[in-house]
């Protein structure tokens, strides 16, 4: 089966770009955007429309496959890729990547993803966006699929020596700052990993000494008993704190670990997860932190486990983190890695290593990216998934769930 054209649309996410460094320097809320002016380049707005490009692959057969092209919410910050608007990158896609897709015979997934994830821009010689690899390996993924008649998971499991799940992996499910509304939402529709609870700010949100995330903990863990339907519903609490931790307790490891030991016994008897305690601002510093963190609640026999996120981005920080065991479960931020065959090879890596893999992304991606970061998913069998995009709990967990559910249902028919 050959590619015989490329086409590209314009898009929307399920959020928006924001400027993080703005916000940062203290831009004020007005409604649900932000006033004053943005300060990293390429943005219009502190916050603005989050945008995507879908490309499609049309195949000899007729048949078209299809991937998104979707870059984080905080894009231009940290080291990442510029923002990611279509009217930049569609004439990328056109001139750069359509001349060595049209033609091409589909014969392996992972041969073309790597060759496309390798490309170079003329100019700087660098890697082209992130965003771009992302999407064309998507749709690269499901041409191969489509011209074998199978689904993208099982290309994936025949490529790679994996095995598709025969059973559901655990979602989890992101409330935004409205993580009491949203967690009900949650524990109403079973969501098995909850509620991630922005916690991004010390005095608002975490206490000075942590005594508001202590409430939030105890609250939330009652909210589950009081509204599940069964026993049998025991959700991990997963809790993202954006190094706030560290922030308020000035990284004393003692005080950290003490309190972790009381977050603990607020979320008792459920699981608790926290991450990104700490943020040390380079890549080595983050790594050491969160070892010794890890290394000292196993000690401690304290049950929290600690879960990689910032400094953690690429294959090759997932490498970096995995091989020191620096956290409990390392995030793979999806749209991060680029080709979407570093999202196969990261989560394969972390179990090899015997690390927790949380395949992650980002709020800001599309229904497609999604639906296709859950093939992934069921072909390499992390411990959770994010349900994505969007903040309002109900439409990503729909998309992902749904995906996984058909992909479950098509598989056990075949089996009849």
């Amino acid at each position: 089966m050959k590619i015989v054209d490329v086409v590209c649309s314009k898009a929307l996410t399920g959020f928006y770009f924001d400027d993080h460094r703005a916000i940062k320097k203290g831009a004020d809320h007005d409604g649900f955007t932000y006033v004053g002016d943005p300060v990293t380049p390429g943005f219009q707005a502190i916050r603005q429309s989050g945008e995507a490009v879908s490309v499609m692959l049309v195949l000899e057969d007729g048949q078209v496959a299809y991937g998104d092209c979707a870059a984080v919410q905080y894009s231009g910050a940290g080291g990442r890729d510029p923002l990611f608007l279509a009217k930049d990158f569609i004439p990328v896609i056109e001139k750069e990547i359509k001349p060595r897709l049209v033609g091409r015979e589909l014969n392996s997934f992972k041969t073309l993803a790597e060759e496309i994830d390798s490309m170079k821009d003329a100019k700087t010689g660098k890697s082209i966006h992130t965003a771009l690899r992302y999407g064309v390996t998507q749709a690269i993924l499901d041409a191969v699929a489509k011209g074998k008649h199978k689904l993208m998971c099982e290309v994936i499991a025949e490529e790679y020596g994996t095995t598709v799940s025969e059973k559901e992996i655990p979602i989890f499910t992101q409330s935004g700052d409205n993580r009491y509304e949203n967690s009900d939402k949650m524990i109403i529709k079973g969501a098995q990993v909850l509620p991630h609870a922005l916690i991004n700010h010390v005095e608002t949100k975490l206490g000075n000494d942590g005594g508001l995330l202590l409430e939030y903990i105890t609250w939330l863990k009652n909210r589950v008993m009081q509204l599940r339907t069964s026993e049998d519903y025991q959700p991990v609490l997963h809790i993202d704190v954006y190094g706030t931790i560290g922030i308020a307790f000035n990284n004393d490891l003692d005080k950290m670990v003490d309190f972790f030991r009381k977050a603990e016994a607020a979320a008792a008897p459920l699981q608790l997860r926290i991450e990104g305690p700490m943020d040390m601002e380079e890549r080595e510093k983050q790594m050491l932190a969160l070892k010794e963190l890890t290394t000292r609640l196993h000690a401690e026999k304290i049950g929290v486990q600690v879960v990689a996120d910032e400094w953690c981005n690429t294959f090759d920080d997932i490498k970096y983190f995995a091989d020191n065991g620096a956290g409990d479960m390392l995030q793979i931020k999806t749209p991060d890695l680029g080709g979407i065959n570093n999202i196969i090879e990261s989560v394969i890596y972390c179990k090899k290593k015997g690390v927790g893999a949380y395949q992650g992304g980002t709020c800001n991606e599309t229904d497609r990216s999604a639906q296709v970061c859950v093939h992934v998913a069921m072909a390499t069998q992390p411990v959770q998934m994010l349900a994505k995009p969007g903040m309002g709990v109900d439409e990503g967990l729909m998309i992902v769930y749904n995906e996984m559910e058909r992909i479950l249902a098509v598989r056990k028919a075949r089996q009849a």
